[in-house]
């Protein structure tokens, strides 16, 4: 690395890792809750998590919060104000930065979206998933068609007209039609964003030992994939990264740090991070302890903290930059990693030699067939294909 020029905007993300139920295909940090809530155990821990990363980022600009999990929904209107004061008070969040909440329409109560924008929070994603009602007992989701219909016309009471529905294809029996189906119905609610990703079996998850029956193959979901993406176009949702879909200023500034290689501050159980240093010309990597009881025991002590070497830049800017839709310049390249452009060239050229990436302009960006077969891109990223390239040239 020679030197990182000034540092990237800053994200704060926190993680609530409770859910009602466990769903099947879910490979995030979750755990079913028994018994009562612990709220406020875990945001003492969660407060001293944040002051424990604090120091050096007091001044920074903050742009964007994203309450993830598990379902911060569980948590009362209350204690996410109290959150969202304290972040206020420690850190630098911008006057108007995007405050996402993410939600599982069956733990919201009739009214809470109000208290929650009350609040400071302004952005939701809603996890919709489908609104087959047998597909989503087959997913093991909590909640019914008809509760997704109730908190989207909550969110727009509420004045939260800026949320998100997450939406799944190639579930198990889908056809065509019934993926087009799912679609029409979620853009009837009128959301401002829409999150369209592919069911896909993760490694350590119940599906993917015992996969369900019925899943389309890999030709009928693209299939679903085009026609989707054709009806969102002509609805006029930009497609802005892989699975990412918005109307006209309704873009994810919180994902689109992420993948642009911004930095993010990662608080809460199993939550990561990614913080760039100037002064020392560092990129830093953070875990934290997953399991929610002993990360609430010891919330200082379980973080822990990695510089990023430089050979594995390459690798961790593509894994995000190439699924912007328009693709990235090699300016931020050098200046979200400070390497040289010369780091990453001779696989660019390579890969577009394959008909896998193409260059416009100054942006390089994953052609139609590099964006199906983004793993194999990507592979050309890793340390050892680099220096494999390096010896060719």
């Amino acid at each position: 690395m020679t030197a990182l020029p000034v540092p990237p905007p800053l994200s704060i993300y926190l993680h609530f890792p409770w859910c009602v139920a466990k769903c099947p295909y879910c490979d995030f940090n979750s755990y079913t809750l028994h018994g009562a809530l612990p709220e406020t155990l875990y945001l003492e821990a969660l407060d001293a998590d944040l002051e424990a990363q604090r120091p050096g980022l007091e001044r920074r600009p903050v742009q964007s919060v994203f309450m993830g999990g598990g379902t911060p929904s569980l948590f009362s209107p209350a204690a996410i104000g109290g959150v969202i004061d304290r972040l206020r008070a420690g850190f630098n969040l911008a006057a108007d930065a995007e405050i996402t909440l993410e939600a599982n329409p069956g733990t919201i109560e009739r009214g809470r979206f109000a208290e929650y924008r009350a609040a400071g929070v302004n952005r939701v994603s809603l996890g919709a998933q489908t609104f087959d009602e047998a597909t989503l007992k087959i997913l093991g989701r909590i909640h019914s068609a008809g509760d997704i219909q109730v908190a989207a016309g909550e969110l727009h009471a509420a004045g939260l007209d800026n949320f998100n529905l997450d939406l799944m294809f190639a579930l198990p029996g889908q056809s065509r039609g019934a993926a087009l189906a799912d679609l029409q119905a979620a853009l009837a609610l009128e959301p401002a964003h829409l999150s369209h990703y592919q069911l896909t079996l993760e490694p350590g998850t119940p599906y993917a030992a015992r996969p369900p029956a019925r899943l389309p193959d890999d030709d009928l979901a693209w299939d679903m994939q085009r026609d989707c993406h054709e009806l969102l176009a002509a609805r006029g949702f930009a497609h802005y990264e892989i699975s990412g879909f918005a109307r006209p200023g309704r873009h994810c500034v919180h994902n689109l740090n992420y993948w642009q290689f911004g930095d993010y501050l990662g608080a809460g159980a199993g939550a990561h991070g990614k913080l760039s240093w100037v002064g020392r010309a560092a990129i830093e990597r953070s875990t934290q302890q997953r399991e929610p009881r002993r990360y609430q025991a010891a919330p200082v002590a379980g973080l822990s903290r990695r510089d990023v070497a430089d050979r594995d830049l390459p690798f961790e800017f593509a894994l995000n930059a190439l699924r912007l839709v328009e693709g990235f310049d090699l300016s931020l390249f050098e200046a979200r990693t400070g390497l040289t452009a010369e780091h990453i060239l001779p696989q660019l050229h390579a890969l577009a030699g394959r008909g896998l990436l193409t260059r416009e302009g100054d942006a390089w960006r994953a052609t139609e067939l590099g964006s199906r077969f983004l793993n194999d891109v990507l592979e050309a990223f890793l340390p050892a294909r680099i220096s494999q390239v390096g010896t060719e040239a």
